[in-house]
């Protein structure tokens, strides 16, 4: 199969599109100061309560990524009601971040309290038994950060939470659970795929 590229010279790109494509990655990612002054510049309107809104995913995020998962759930609770009752993993990984940081701060006796009082149900059920017996091992080391289970300390794993709490958040409320930049390289790695497929055909 032959591709002619000179049949995609006449495509325009519309300016619009790509400015919508930017603040979708902008409230997103809840740069709050950043998609006023963009909104301001490209003379797009934005509603003054999807900023409030954005604030407040943005505190609830950022309590996330610094660990502070305790908090993070008390304003999930507030703005988002029902989301972590639906939503088992993301609860349990919301409660392992503050059981890491309990560890991590060498206070044993009130990140065994925690988890007895919070990891029991989950414990009833076959797929987070491993997770837990994880999470469990790390109170055998005066150095958590150096046991095999590492990452469950690290920034990224705090990141990965953050960014799975941000995307609930916004599906809980209707809206795009990944931005268009995202949804857009999805859709490029298939067709990227498909084409491999095809021309591997020929």
């Amino acid at each position: 199969m032959d591709v002619d590229p000179r049949q995609y010279e006449n495509i325009g790109v519309n300016e619009n599109d790509i400015h919508q494509i930017v603040l979708s990655y902008l409230v997103h990612n809840c740069f709050k100061d950043t998609v006023e002054s963009f909104v301001a510049c490209t003379g797009l309107k934005q509603p003054v309560d999807h900023l409030e809104d954005m604030e407040k995913r943005k505190r609830i995020y950022d309590f996330a990524l610094d660990g502070n998962s305790s908090k993070a759930i008390e304003l999930t609770e507030q703005f988002a009601p029902g989301l972590l009752e639906s939503n088992k993993d993301l609860h349990f990984d919301l409660l392992s971040l503050h059981f890491v940081e309990l560890v991590c701060s060498r206070k044993i006796d009130e990140a065994l309290g925690f988890a007895q009082s919070n990891f029991t149900l989950f414990g009833k059920e076959q797929k987070y038994v491993e997770k837990l017996e994880d999470f469990m091992a790390l109170l055998a080391y005066e150095e958590p950060e150096k046991s095999p289970m590492f990452h469950l300390l690290s920034s990224e794993h705090r990141q990965n939470v953050a960014d799975s709490l941000n995307r609930a958040i916004l599906a809980h409320a209707k809206l795009p659970s990944y931005s268009a930049v995202e949804r857009l390289i999805q859709q490029t790695t298939v067709v990227k795929q498909c084409l491999s497929q095809e021309f591997g055909k020929v």
